[in-house]
């Protein structure tokens, strides 16, 4: 079962946590300056130790850009991974959530995506992975620098953790510009991490921005204390509103209720607004009977790609795919 089906921990704010590390192998240069051999070469040396381990290899020399599209809306790879000119391969574990890219910008990138706040499992995820690679093949380490990587902002432990958080309240008071300079005080990048189309400063994601004399235990109590303290200020402001305020954010709620239960197209762009609304209504208990898990599971599986490779008839242009799409939310939020 993959992450975005599995109930996490303060769900009602915080949508998923990645950790991810990045590692390159002794002897081979950064992929910038690697050749088709050396990057086949790395390819199946990782292969060959992960593939005991319960990973499924993907070559994406042999894979539709539809099949890697989906990919990239999981968050199993990088939007850059898919027009890479080396050869290049996932190795995939997905009931584990774990995922690892060879021969993106470094030569090895660990992922461990989870649901909710859970920084510590996905850390734990990732380093089993690294382990089994550096028992078996030797990492580019440097006892000043750490970890050696192509880009010089990731020496050190090379470990990036972040958290997805919905902040329908938070982004609607102006106050994100004066959050996002208190966390980057601490090493803290809080950016919004969704694009056009009305979505745009509801989902956010907090990221570290240093990895060089830190350890990755002092970073992942870095961000659980950011993550908590932003939550902490969402829910404060959703327990905070009483009488008309709280009736006029209801009716916010129940339009989008309204629009997703009647609508017969909904656009990629308008529906990550539409189910932030949705769960913050369920925290509230203003739509009790909408499941959480169902709201994330969309984010994922009703994005373009997902949604195309899933359906039995693929979708021929966009209004076919918003038809499908408005559909799907019918079917696995309101059961009809």
């Amino acid at each position: 079962m993959s992450w975005y089906h599995i109930p996490g921990n303060q769900q009602d704010v915080a949508v998923s946590t990645r950790v991810r590390l990045a590692r390159n192998l002794a002897g081979y240069p950064f992929p910038a300056r690697l050749d088709a051999s050396g990057a086949r070469a790395i390819i199946e040396a990782v292969g060959s130790v992960l593939e005991k381990n319960g990973f499924v290899t993907t070559d994406f020399s042999e894979i539709s850009r539809g099949a890697a599209g989906a990919l990239a809306e999981k968050g199993f790879i990088s939007p850059r991974f898919i027009s890479e000119s080396l050869p290049h391969a996932l190795l995939l574990n997905d009931p584990c959530n774990l995922a690892v890219m060879v021969c993106e910008e470094d030569h090895i990138r660990i992922q461990c995506i989870l649901s909710g706040l859970s920084l510590k499992d996905a850390y734990e995820g990732a380093s089993k992975v690294e382990s089994l690679l550096d028992g078996a093949l030797e990492l580019a380490f440097d006892e000043r620098w750490g970890y050696l990587t192509a880009c010089p902002m990731e020496l050190g432990t090379a470990m990036r953790g972040s958290v997805t958080l919905s902040l329908p309240l938070l982004s609607g008071t102006g106050r994100m510009e004066a959050l996002a300079y208190r966390l980057g005080q601490m090493g803290i990048s809080l950016r919004s991490c969704q694009g056009d189309g009305g979505t745009a400063g509801l989902l956010y994601r907090l990221t570290n921005r240093g990895t060089l004399g830190v350890t990755e235990e002092e970073t992942l109590a870095s961000l659980a204390e950011a993550a908590n303290s932003v939550i902490d200020a969402e829910r404060g402001l959703r327990n905070g509103l009483s009488g008309e305020e709280r009736e006029r954010l209801a009716d916010r709620i129940l339009r989008a209720e309204g629009v997703l239960r009647h609508a017969r197209m909904v656009t990629a762009a308008e529906l990550p607004g539409l189910l932030g609304l949705l769960r913050l209504g369920a925290a509230m208990g203003v739509t009790p009977e909408i499941k959480v898990e169902a709201l994330t599971a969309l984010l994922t599986e009703a994005m373009p790609a997902t949604l195309a490779l899933g359906a039995e008839t693929p979708p021929k242009h966009d209004t076919e795919r918003d038809i499908l799409r408005a559909r799907m939310v019918r079917e696995r939020v309101f059961g009809v």
